[in-house]
């Protein structure tokens, strides 16, 4: 989620503003190693956030789990 919110040069409180969620669950969820663990809605909010902002999620495939910012699309 921290990794996310740097590639969109993104506060908390950006995240926040965009998502719905408190600041201080963000933080909260920020500081957790390991897999998140939270009501999942939260979750679902924060990714769509990020998604919708153009963030990609790539699964574990061995070097472990990461995001980047999708390709832009062309019309």
């Amino acid at each position: 989620m921290r990794a996310a919110r740097a590639l969109l040069r993104w506060s908390q409180q950006d995240l926040s503003d965009r998502c719905g969620v408190s600041v201080p669950s963000i933080k909260r969820l920020e500081a957790m190693e390991g897999e998140l663990t939270a009501h999942l809605n939260t979750i679902r909010a924060i990714e769509r956030s990020l998604v919708e902002a153009g963030v990609d999620f790539i699964p574990e495939n061995g070097g472990g789990a990461s995001v980047r910012l999708a390709k832009p699309k062309r019309i």
